[in-house]
């Protein structure tokens, strides 16, 4: 089977990145397929953030689309319109070249594209974020636009549901919003990190990992932090992450008087950071399935997430492994981090817990879901 998988970029510090690479590993070295990954985006000098296999090949169109930041609108529509022509044509030409057996779209980016790509290829798109999250900063800074943009995002899902083959859900929530696609499957994600160390619990320090982006909600994170580091001052935030929002986090941070908050980059040794946790805390506003609530719970770190859109109640089981807090309730999410940073049998308990639930979402158990899905597509 030859498979092609089309994203943005592998050079990006971000979950969908990291579990594109496992997966395209996977098929590639343990399923023997023949596993091409086309980056758009991605500069050919730049390096993959994740380690892919010799086995799988990677075509790089190296799409300058950071140009249209150059300049400011109305001008920009134009070169937008101009990379968004580029794109097409160049992605068109390869994958026509290349004449995959399966055509799989990661996200959001360019779907509408990959959907429609004239080619004896099963499409698939594959879905990593909430729908929420497309167009979301553009938005968020053009009020004036907003009406425009729910029109054209209307437009966008449209065309997708109207071309794929099939669309790939990461929980029960995101796939009902796929009301009139052909077809749609739950297919969630997993973590190869291997495990060296479980956490004890008895650290006191709370970890967050995340992309430094609007979305995954750290403003919020600040502010329930300075609610709980007045009571406990000898436990410790650490936020690993870049981002756009860096900056703004830092000044929040000396705004709220939120003591012991340390940022940091993101990090080859998380597993390591994650088992010298003892919390774990999830504050986003959507999430496409949350690798980071996967991997604290693979180390046995019991977590608390806001119950956002669509991820967290996939993984959290409340009370029993975590804490599930209502979505932006600050207050509510603070007393269930005291709750838990001054009860250690608790922590231990849920820490137990955690690392049994992880395990349905084994590897081989999900890519053997993935390859028997993919079998019958094409049968």
């Amino acid at each position: 089977m030859k498979i092609v998988y089309v994203l943005p970029t592998l050079a990006w510090k971000g979950g969908a990145e990291r579990i594109i690479t496992e997966k395209a590993n996977y098929f590639a070295e343990v399923l023997g397929y023949d596993v091409i990954v086309v980056c758009i985006t991605q500069g050919k000098d730049q390096a993959n953030t994740y380690s892919l296999s010799d086995k799988v090949t990677q075509i790089i169109l190296g799409i300058k689309v950071h140009l249209q930041y150059k300049y400011s609108y109305p001008k920009r529509f134009w070169i937008q319109f101009t990379l968004r022509n580029q794109i097409k044509k160049q992605l068109k030409s390869t994958i026509q070249q290349i004449n995959p057996d399966i055509l799989i779209g990661v996200g959001y980016y360019r779907a509408n594209f990959v959907s429609s790509i004239d080619c004896r290829a099963k499409k698939i798109i594959e879905c990593h974020d909430g729908r929420k999250v497309v167009l979301s900063d553009f938005m968020s800074n053009n009020k004036w636009l907003t009406p425009l943009m729910a029109i054209y995002k209307k437009l966008y899902f449209r065309s997708v549901e109207r071309h794929a083959d099939l669309i790939i859900a990461l929980t029960p929530e995101a796939k009902r919003k796929w009301k009139n696609a052909k077809r749609v499957e739950i297919i969630p994600n997993f973590s190869t990190m291997t495990i060296n160390q479980y956490s004890s619990c008895t650290y006191k320090r709370v970890i967050a990992v995340g992309r430094l982006a609007w979305e995954k909600g750290f403003g919020r994170l600040i502010e329930v932090w300075r609610l709980v580091c007045k009571r406990f001052p000898d436990w410790h935030l650490d936020i690993y992450g870049e981002g756009s929002m860096s900056d703004t986090l830092k000044v929040l941070k000396r705004l709220y008087n939120a003591r012991n908050v340390s940022f940091h980059k993101f990090t080859p040794e998380i597993s390591h950071e994650y088992a010298t946790s003892s919390i774990c805390v999830v504050t986003s506003y959507f999430e496409g399935f949350s690798l980071v609530l996967l991997e604290a719970m693979r180390h046995g770190v019991p977590c608390i997430a806001f119950d956002c859109p669509s991820g967290p109640r996939n993984i959290i089981n409340d009370a029993y492994n975590g804490f599930l807090v209502y979505d932006g309730d600050i207050k509510l999410f603070a007393k269930r981090l005291c709750q838990l940073i001054e009860d250690e049998d608790l922590r231990k308990y849920f820490s137990k817990n955690t690392i049994e639930s992880a395990k349905i979402f084994d590897t081989d158990i999900i890519m053997n879901r993935l390859k028997a899905l993919l079998e019958d597509l094409i049968s």
